[in-house]
């Protein structure tokens, strides 16, 4: 399998830089077995699904890790310097992304404001290691008034991140902060939406992955057999790997919302074929061929041409008819990427 048989031509305009509101008003492209597809929105979820179907959810929660300072050296300001946090590491430092790292030395620090900074402590594959001058709460109270929300690339090239991404960028059920990327999935549900499809009969499981900057991280390689995912810490819990699995024994259907989640529930189900507990990092590389265990269908919004996730969502549905559900799509203008417009596939 070639990189180029992921590709598709996408209208600049339609790549979308706010979500719809309210967020259960974005269209969703229903699409069930090997032929046809329906136009809808996200409100019309209760109504498709049915009663014993389990959503599986991701309750990561985004932290504002887009910083922006100014390097100090000999006591004074010297350059711009932005700052992307994207794990923490042993000892209270963070792993970041420093650009331009080439104009910082180990031991300078960068000031994000008066009374927040963080020294560089060194370099490694482009990447930089940052010890902060406060931790705990403090950390998290400086990094909530400094910080911003860390949007994709895409978005970032077409506007800056504002106040009002602080709320659109982030699920309601967002729980556990460790996030730099949202589960984009997510942002369609309102409390509107959960109620109906509790109303319904439909249930719900809550999984946590921690989605990366690694996320944006283009395949560089044309045969994407040997393409090495990025890592991620998640966590699917006894209960959670129970609900599911007592869901599936009983009939009903097990729908991750978002790639996040699916590629959890399919890592916790690797070594045995049936869901368990897990916790731990996991790369897994879902693309045509995969043999999937858990998943019985996916929500997701729709992704970037040649991306390791239009492989994923060909492994579910066929290639072919992805890209056909993709021209369709084009043609119809749903909006794209992280704040568009959501699919739901159903093989």
């Amino acid at each position: 399998m070639q990189l180029s048989d992921f590709d598709f031509d996408l209208p600049d305009g339609l790549i979308a830089t706010r979500p719809a509101q309210p967020r259960s008003s974005a269209r969703l492209l229903l699409a069930q077995g090997h032929a046809g597809h329906e136009d809808l929105h996200v409100y019309d979820l209760a109504d498709i699904l049915n009663p014993g179907d389990r959503l599986v959810l991701n309750d990561t929660r985004v932290i504002p890790a887009r910083l922006r300072g100014k390097r100090l050296r000999d006591g004074s300001e010297g350059a711009a310097m932005e700052v992307t946090l994207l794990e923490p590491q042993a000892g209270g430092l963070w792993r970041a992304l420093v650009k331009p790292l080439k104009k910082i030395r180990d031991g300078e620090p960068i000031a994000f404001s008066a009374d927040f900074s963080a020294v560089l402590e060194a370099k490694a594959e482009g990447q930089a290691l940052l010890r902060f001058d406060c931790d705990g709460d403090d950390f998290e109270t400086a990094l909530n008034a400094a910080g911003a929300m860390p949007l994709p690339p895409y978005i970032e090239a077409k506007r800056p991140a504002d106040a009002q991404d602080q709320h659109d960028y982030q699920s309601v059920w967002a729980r556990h902060k460790g996030a730099v990327a949202a589960p984009t999935a997510s942002l369609h549900f309102d409390d509107g939406i959960l109620d109906a499809l509790r109303s319904r009969g439909i249930e719900m499981s809550f999984v946590t992955l921690h989605v990366g900057a690694g996320t944006f991280l283009p395949v560089k390689v044309d045969d994407i057999t040997s393409h090495k995912m990025h890592s991620e810490w998640g966590q699917v819990s006894a209960a959670a790997a129970s609900e599911m699995a007592t869901t599936k024994a009983n009939g009903g259907r097990v729908i991750p919302v978002g790639t996040t989640a699916l590629r959890l529930i399919e890592t916790a189900a690797r070594d045995t074929g049936e869901i368990a507990p897990f916790e731990g990092d996991t790369d897994i590389f879902i693309y045509p061929g995969f043999e999937f265990h858990v998943a019985d269908g996916l929500m997701t919004n729709f992704h970037l041409p040649k991306s390791t996730l239009m492989m994923l969502v060909s492994a579910l549905m066929g290639r072919d008819r992805v890209l056909g559900l993709y021209d369709h799509a084009v043609a119809e203008r749903y909006r794209f990427f992280s704040y568009g417009d959501a699919s739901l596939l159903l093989p």
